[in-house]
């Protein structure tokens, strides 16, 4: 993928979650957009859809009732919420005139409200004469919690007695106790950052980056700078990374590291130990998938904070599976079973997708095949789980990739040719998903972050007829879910005087505020618990709930790639010796071969 700045949903064709409010309906509800079980569900923030509501009713209000009085706190507030969500400036004049009430008592309305801890200000110049002004977390806690209210009385209200099947599902999806639980959206910071020429992000052009990127105003309020986000394919952005870190003074203040790159990084001096800039209760660690945050460390140091905790899961058509009267497989063998029993070249449709074009694509496959098998490629002691990553920082590590249970995995993967697409050896990232998501393939290994090709389609055959599992195990493994995804660190070489701004930034890049934020535009990543639990979060996919029970039960593993210095040539030389495997060039056993010498070689140099 080269570098871009594009929307990759917009090169598929689908559309992307839009936080601006739906004028087809006050709560909503459009006739396009669905959860991934079929729902309704909003297409922008619910917040945003009470006050555009809320203002409707106010107009009509006015204009009916003779005489009137107006409400120069709601008035203010309407007015302050729908600037902030939609990244807008407000001054104290605007707010002043939005009160429809005369200044004198505009101003003072506005002071009592500033007082009651409803409204904070922010300097806009270094002389702090001119200030923006913003909604409080009490403002947010309050109207998100009235506008949770305010849906449900309308439904009960218009709906509830009438019987209609949209009614119950949003009673039922939507309680009091549950908006106690949702996370409020994102909160300016008090003081904006004082970035020469803004923020600058190198990160990855994938889904969840991207929607990140279609939020830019949004963030830019939220931090008062503006933000510059340059974006590249998983390959080169490594490239720039070693670049970057390669030059006197860092081009970035933020940049995206993918989990296995973690060792490397640390050990080429590429990235700054987030302990010796800040304090890392800040961030809340309990609250991330625990695989997620340790993956995050090396040599029991935290060297990024998960922005993107996307789990390789196994996609499969829930309605194809019940029609052939086939389970969920979850072992090896069953999805072979299946994969044969729905593979049907003749009316286009295959069994199985997976990565399997050479070089990156397939050496991550490989290596996660093997663990679904109970083989990691290094030696590392075994826990509850899986296997312990920790001390890969203390040496060099001993390559298992030649043995028994490796040499399953592969003859695997070649059985997984006869009920794959015939342009499987090509197939890497996307491609593996975008026929899934036409209704092509019957199953699909893919990231989570993959799953907007289909979920966010109403046109997808495979829309509200997708089922989640983790890998299915072979004879001597356990089902994995091989955590994948990028943690977002400080460069080491980043200039002084940024660093506490970076670290602000980043803050408040990966707050729980931040990740809902995403998800309701697109994203399917979660990396914080309390974010996969959020009411409004559950309602817009079942993967939240699925990856969430895959956590709980030990599932989610970040092992199957464990982050050694030489862990990205590995990969390529198993991407390229299991390519002539496949294509029949050499036989399993020699591809094994050839790639525990080659890998020992890398860890030697």
């Amino acid at each position: 993928m080269a570098e871009s700045k594009t929307n990759i949903f917009n090169q598929t064709g689908l559309r992307t979650v839009n936080v601006m409010p739906s004028h087809s309906s006050p709560f909503g509800k459009t006739s396009d957009m669905r959860s991934a079980d079929g729902a309704m569900v909003p297409t922008g923030a619910e917040l945003l859809n009470v006050v555009g509501f809320l203002e409707s009713l106010n107009a009509e209000i006015d204009t009916t009732l003779e005489p009137t009085a107006p409400n120069p706190y709601l008035n203010m507030s309407l007015y302050l919420l729908r600037s902030h969500l939609e990244a807008r400036i407000v001054t104290a004049s605007a707010l002043v005139s939005a009160s429809a009430v005369p200044y004198a008592t505009a101003v003072r309305k506005l002071a009592e409200m500033k007082e009651a801890g409803l409204i904070e200000q922010r300097p806009r110049s270094r002389n702090g004469k001119s200030f923006s002004l913003h909604p409080s977390q009490t403002l947010l806690s309050r109207w998100t919690q009235l506008a949770d209210r305010i849906q449900r009385l309308a439904v009960n209200r218009f709906n509830g007695t009438g019987g209609s099947d949209s009614g119950e599902e949003y009673y039922f999806g939507g309680s009091y106790m549950e908006s106690q639980a949702t996370i409020h959206p994102p909160q300016v910071l008090p003081e904006p950052l004082k970035l020469s020429g803004g923020l600058r992000i190198l990160v990855h052009g994938d889904p969840t980056f991207m929607v990140m990127e279609n939020l830019k105003l949004q963030f830019e309020q939220v931090i008062g700078a503006k933000i510059n986000q340059r974006a590249f394919s998983i390959d080169r952005l490594r490239e720039e990374t070693l670049r970057n870190a390669a030059r006197p003074t860092s081009r970035y203040d933020l940049i995206a590291v993918d989990l296995p790159w973690i060792g490397e990084f640390v050990e080429k001096g590429v990235l700054l130990p987030l302990d010796s800039v800040m304090d890392v209760q800040r961030l809340d660690p309990s609250d991330f998938h625990t695989a997620g945050w340790r993956a995050a460390h090396w040599g029991g140091r935290p060297y990024g904070v998960p922005s993107q905790t996307t789990p390789e899961l196994l996609f499969y058509r829930r309605d194809w599976f019940a029609a052939a009267g086939l389970e969920p497989p979850a072992t090896t063998d069953q999805l072979l079973t299946a994969a044969r029993a729905l593979n049907d070249p003749r009316r286009g449709r295959y069994g199985i997708a997976w990565n399997a074009a050479r070089g990156t694509a397939l050496g991550h496959t490989f290596m996660m095949t093997c663990a679904d098998f109970g083989q990691p490629i290094v030696e590392m002691p075994g826990i509850a789980g899986g296997y312990d990553c920790d001390a890969l920082a203390d040496g060099p590590a001993t390559v298992t990739i030649d043995t028994p249970k490796a040499l399953e995995a592969a003859e695997y993967l070649k059985a997984l040719l006869e009920f794959s697409p015939p342009d499987i050896l090509s197939m890497s990232w996307y491609e593996r998903v975008r026929p899934y998501a036409a209704g092509k393939i019957a199953m699909a290994y893919g990231y989570t972050l993959l799953a907007p090709y289909f979920e966010l389609d109403v046109g997808s055959p495979a829309h509200g007829q997708t089922g989640y599992l983790p890998h299915p195990a072979g004879p001597q493994g356990a089902p994995l879910a091989p955590v994948g995804g990028y943690v977002l660190g400080i460069p080491a070489n980043i200039s002084p005087e940024r660093t506490e701004d970076a670290v602000q930034a980043l803050v408040a890049f990966t707050s729980p505020a931040a990740q809902k934020l995403y998800i309701q535009n697109g994203s399917r990543t979660a990396p914080r618990y309390s974010v996969g639990a959020d009411p409004e979060v559950r309602r817009l996919s079942p993967i939240f709930e699925a990856v969430d029970s895959m956590s709980w039960r030990d599932e989610l593993q970040f092992w199957p790639r464990p982050p050694i210095p030489q862990i990205s040539e590995i990969i390529r030389i198993c991407g390229h010796e299991m390519h002539d495997m496949l294509r029949g060039i050499i036989t399993p056993q020699e591809a094994l071969k050839r790639a525990q010498s080659a890998a020992e070689s890398a860890i030697a140099n």
